[in-house]
């Protein structure tokens, strides 16, 4: 990646992605891991299609050239190395080993033996990398760039997705304790998500919090 300065996130410029929802691909055999990441990436890239394979054949009858990036098993990427070697600056590795020397020299790899909370932070950090503002996308449609918290409510939220539980959020904000379970119910209904995991996803997402402190 280093060598053709290409951010790993980042989209090739491509007549068909230009005003288009971005489609990625994830190829993996492991059904559940690949819908558990598939929701994800949906939280994190509304405007995207996630398209799901078992098989490479299977995305490769798709259309490979289509894809913004791929999300791709470590044994996929073996058994097809010269593909994935030509698109390496879009594809990501998944991996169940966090140990550098048991990933793939030149590709970026994503741990996915590990908690929901970390690998909402990885693929947080991928997306801030690559379309930190939305570069390289088309634009977000009007009702998810809306504000629909308040501005109370958006530093709750804040402290939320950086780990603090609520007496810590009460003590920060100097309000009560009743207060902040009142606008952790209020910003639940208002967004319609009740894992921390989501509500991190959408308050990195609309620049609430640094990716670097959650």
């Amino acid at each position: 990646m280093e060598e053709n300065k290409t951010n790993p996130m980042q989209a090739h410029t491509m007549g068909k992605h230009t005003g288009d929802r971005p489609k990625i691909a994830i190829i993996d055999n492991n059904m559940l891991a690949m819908m558990g990441l598939k929701t994800i990436l949906l939280n994190v890239m509304p405007i995207a299609d996630i398209n799901t394979f078992c098989t490479f054949c299977e995305m490769e009858a798709a259309g490979p050239d289509s894809f913004m990036h791929y999300f791709v098993a470590l044994k996929v990427v073996l058994e097809q190395r010269n593909f994935f070697l030509a698109h390496k600056n879009k594809t990501f590795v998944l991996t169940t080993s966090t140990n550098p020397n048991a990933q793939l020299t030149g590709f970026k790899s994503i741990c996915i033996n590990t908690s929901e909370e970390q690998l909402v932070k990885s693929i947080l950090q991928l997306e801030q990398h690559g379309h930190a503002g939305g570069r390289n996308l088309p634009a977000m449609p009007k009702a998810l760039k809306a504000k629909l918290l308040s501005d109370r409510e958006i530093e709750v939220l804040s402290l939320i997705a950086q780990g603090y539980i609520n007496k810590e959020i009460a003590d920060q904000l100097n309000i009560g304790l009743t207060t902040v379970i009142s606008h952790r119910k209020n910003i639940v209904d208002k967004l319609g998500m009740r894992s921390v995991s989501a509500l991190t996803i959408y308050a990195v997402m609309h620049g609430y919090v640094d990716i670097n402190k959650i």
